[in-house]
């Protein structure tokens, strides 16, 4: 239908929807075009990583550069220490998810006051609190141990904060007869809350996931043991100690990014809700 200047609104319309995919589309293809050298190159031999002009097709592919990572970098030990604090994470996970009930749906004295303590905490940079943590666990001698690592990452304001959001809207009246049936809380929590909130726990989970995967800064601080060092660490070491050795860069960080990429491929979706639940429930 044509106004009266003799355009048409919704030709129009698609013509502009065409255009912006255009510009996001190719905005897009340049931004993996460095990821898809990286995960190529790390395929290559160094030669030809240094190669000028260079090549993104490897002329011949090769597995040497991961044969090094984890005969020479220790990064079997990397990698052992990293799915360590991400279960720990889950641990943590749960933790958030039953501090988030207790807050929807008990009701005690200081209530609002703690949960919006709990709150203040997210407005309180990391590195603030990093050396009063440290010097607690050292008191509690647990400076270069797992256990020093884990611990301060299991519980966290913004899991509380989402999942207090979202279990706020389970209905009460389906607690209460699931408790007139003779349920503890404990089994109301286990069999009812949490696969009501089979969404939300997904959300947090990819985010946890990524956090625990990422986890670089803390691992650092807390273990002087190489041992103990997580892929993040791992990778910096790499860097500082074969910094000529492009090839084997690219190997190191293209088994620490592939993971999280394929991750946020798959459950995108969750993750955007993630960001959006919390302001909307």
């Amino acid at each position: 239908m044509l106004n009266k200047s003799g355009f048409d609104p919704v030709k129009k319309a698609k013509s502009q929807q065409w255009l912006v995919g255009i510009v996001l589309g190719a905005g897009g293809i340049l931004i993996t075009i460095p990821f898809i050298w990286m995960i190529l190159s790390a395929f290559k031999t160094e030669s030809e990583v240094m190669q000028i002009p260079p090549t993104l097709w490897p002329n011949e592919f090769t597995l040497e550069n991961f044969q090094n990572l984890f005969e020479n970098m220790n990064f079997a030990v990397y990698l052992k220490n990293t799915i360590v604090v991400v279960l720990w994470s889950f641990v943590g996970l749960f933790l958030n998810a039953m501090a988030g009930y207790a807050f929807a749906k008990f009701q005690f004295k200081g209530k609002d006051k703690l949960f919006f303590l709990v709150l203040a905490t997210m407005m309180i940079p990391g590195q603030v609190t990093m050396i009063p943590v440290y010097l607690i666990l050292n008191e509690m001698h647990l400076t270069n141990t797992m256990a020093g690592i884990v611990l301060p990452g299991l519980v966290g304001a913004f899991g509380i904060f989402l999942f207090r959001q979202f279990m706020s809207t389970i209905p009460d009246e389906l607690l209460e007869a699931a408790r007139l049936d003779g349920a503890s809380e404990l089994r109301v929590f286990l069999q009812i809350v949490l696969p009501m909130s089979k969404s939300i726990i997904a959300v947090q989970g990819i985010l946890t996931f990524i956090a625990g995967w990422n986890s670089f800064l803390w691992p650092l601080i807390i273990a002087n043991d190489e041992s103990l060092y997580t892929l993040s660490v791992g990778l910096s070491l790499l860097k500082g100690q074969y910094i000529g050795n492009f090839a084997l860069q690219m190997a190191g960080s293209t088994f620490m990014v592939v993971p999280i990429i394929i991750i946020f491929i798959l459950f995108q979706k969750h993750i955007i809700e993630g960001y959006t639940i919390s302001g909307m429930k």
